[in-house]
């Protein structure tokens, strides 16, 4: 196996007398060489890499890609609670999710229906939190609630 470094090495091994090989321009001799201890610790690092690509290898793509898509979901409530809230960004992060899920639908195994609940929440949050902040007064910086309008006294 072979290590990239930015020296453009290998790691070491036949074949790194220090000339590159990354096609980047520039002298021979521009970047440090990695020392005995560096270059020791950069094949622990890449020891510990393959180990968890050997897991995620394991793991059903279905469980991963749900995953994913949580974080989109996380990502939009994030921007969604932010004071005022970031919704084209929340938008976004919501389309993510949306496309997501109907590029696959039907593949996604036991977590699809959890998954398409969540997309509707989240879908009525920022429908809901874009109401409010539109509906606030102009320099205010506080939405208009059901909770701090004033009743009309009918019933």
């Amino acid at each position: 196996m072979s290590l990239w470094t930015p020296g453009g090495n290998d790691g070491g091994g036949a074949g790194t007398g220090g000339s590159g090989g990354s096609g980047r321009p520039g002298p021979a001799g521009d970047q440090p060489r990695l020392s005995p201890d560096q270059e020791l610790e950069a094949h622990e690092i890449a020891a510990e890499m393959q180990q968890v690509r050997d897991q995620l290898s394991q793991v059903p793509a279905a469980v991963v890609i749900a995953n994913h898509a949580m974080g989109c979901y996380e990502l939009a409530a994030i921007h969604l609670s932010n004071q005022p809230p970031r919704l084209e960004e929340a938008q976004l992060a919501i389309d993510a999710f949306g496309a997501l899920l109907g590029a696959i639908e039907g593949r996604l195994g036991p977590d699809e229906a959890t998954l398409a609940d969540a997309l509707a929440q989240i879908r009525l949050a920022f429908v809901q939190v874009k109401a409010s902040w539109e509906g606030a007064a102009p320099g205010d910086g506080s939405p208009i609630t059901p909770d701090t309008t004033e009743d009309d006294g009918g019933d």
